[in-house]
């Protein structure tokens, strides 16, 4: 296996694990006030349901929703490179980063931090951007050939 299909690899099972702890944190703070917005959860512990999610919940669905418009798109890009033999530097690079910032996002989302939240964005979106012209040079060299 090649080291950039490794790092790849790696990092979308860390997106994985990032995802599951965001729902994992919506859960805890569904369960530690036992504030529930669906009548059959609130029912389990026979409570009535809340008009709204707890803010925490509410940041969390956020963060978990901008995890949905990145990820799958690196999760292709990458696999593209990879596919294409795109230089494996460039790609375990740009994956590497790509998840770092990533969880930073999520991180910063979490605790409310700006302007690191959208700092990190932007570095994400940057190698999504990379990955993307990466694909596209491997494309453009094999049309030549």
């Amino acid at each position: 296996m090649s080291s950039a299909l490794s790092v790849y690899a790696s990092c979308v099972v860390l997106l994985f694990l990032k995802m599951l702890a965001i729902s994992c944190y919506q859960g805890y703070y569904r369960l530690r006030w036992h504030a529930f917005v669906n009548s059959e959860d609130a029912a389990v512990f026979q409570r009535s349901p809340q008009r709204a999610e707890r803010p925490e919940v509410v940041r969390a669905m956020q963060a978990w929703r901008n995890d949905l418009e990145n990820i799958p798109l690196f999760i292709a890009l990458g696999g593209l490179a990879l596919a294409l033999g795109a230089p494996a530097s460039t790609t375990a690079w740009l994956s590497g980063v790509f998840t770092g910032a990533r969880v930073l996002h999520t991180l910063m989302y979490l605790t409310g931090l700006q302007p690191w939240r959208t700092l990190s964005y932007g570095v994400g979106v940057m190698c999504l951007m990379g990955l993307a012209g990466t694909v596209l040079l491997e494309v453009g060299a094999r049309a030549i050939e």
